[in-house]
């Protein structure tokens, strides 16, 4: 997730406000890394279901209630309800909102949207956290590009994630690729750690930056990595609901998600769709 506003939640939060509320990194124990998997598992199964029933004239209310209902069936709270103040269980945007998406009854989703869904579950004192694009029927071919490009700079990133590497390292291979693409990144929001708390330490930029310190990775530790690209500018605004985030232009923008474990060897992706 990423949070907004006055209260910004991480991964779209700005990197100064999240700098505030970490503690330093916490590198998991094998027990509590299984319960990241079990909280992970959650998660990926709830947003491979949303993918596969969401169409056109259903509102993104629905799908709100649809994850609040599967993850609290699987024996998990929703980790974004109440975040903050954050009234549901997923951030739903469309097409031209970036991130923090409030689901509504009154927003029907059309044929042609790009749609994205982000959700995290709270299982056992620990969280999973991911998020997917959905191309609801026949989309443009640039949104369809968008969403593809979007996808493979998350694993582009992932592919750096190893003990020894730094966070650099997959913030340059995210960049690249984008740029390289003809989109942009959007720099005002980052991932972040994830655990314990759905927002710790570090912060996972996208793009290279000597803001913050570039942290060496070492085994144990859960990092939420999540590209947000878009179509035309990188800049942002927040609407007057305080946590919708929308693009400048009007231009499209599409985001991908997942909780990722380092290991010695290189990487585990804890909310893979395909193990569900």
């Amino acid at each position: 997730m990423n949070i907004l506003g006055n209260l910004l939640p991480q991964a779209s939060q700005p990197p100064r406000a999240k700098q505030q509320q970490r503690r330093g990194i916490e590198l998991k124990s094998k027990r509590e890394i299984e319960i990241m998997r079990q909280a992970a598992l959650i998660v990926a199964t709830v947003l491979k279901e949303i993918s596969e029933m969401v169409q056109p004239g259903m509102t993104t209310a629905d799908l709100d209630a649809y994850a609040e209902k599967r993850i609290r069936e699987m024996g998990a709270t929703p980790s974004f309800k109440g975040y903050h103040g954050f009234p549901a269980s997923i951030c739903s945007s469309i097409n031209n909102e970036v991130v923090h998406g409030i689901p509504s009854p009154k927003k029907a989703i059309k044929a042609g949207d790009v749609v994205k869904v982000d959700t995290g579950a709270y299982y056992q004192g620990f969280h999973g956290d991911s998020c997917i694009t959905i191309a609801v029927g026949e989309v443009t071919p640039e949104a369809a590009k968008l969403i593809r490009v979007a996808e493979e700079a998350l694993y582009k990133g992932i592919e750096q994630v190893k003990a020894g590497n730094y966070l650099l390292d997959l913030a340059g291979a995210i960049q690249d690729h984008v740029v390289a693409s003809g989109f942009s990144i959007v720099e005002d929001f980052t991932g972040h750690g994830v655990g314990r708390n759905l927002h710790e330490e570090p912060s996972v930029f996208n793009f290279r930056t000597h803001e913050m310190p570039n942290v060496k990775l070492r085994a144990g530790m859960t990092l939420a990595i999540e590209p947000i690209l878009n179509a035309g500018s990188k800049h942002t605004r927040i609407l007057p609901d305080k946590w919708t985030a929308v693009t400048v232009d009007n231009a499209l923008s599409a985001q991908f998600e997942h909780t990722v474990l380092v290991t010695e060897t290189g990487y585990e992706i804890l909310t893979d769709r395909s193990k569900v």
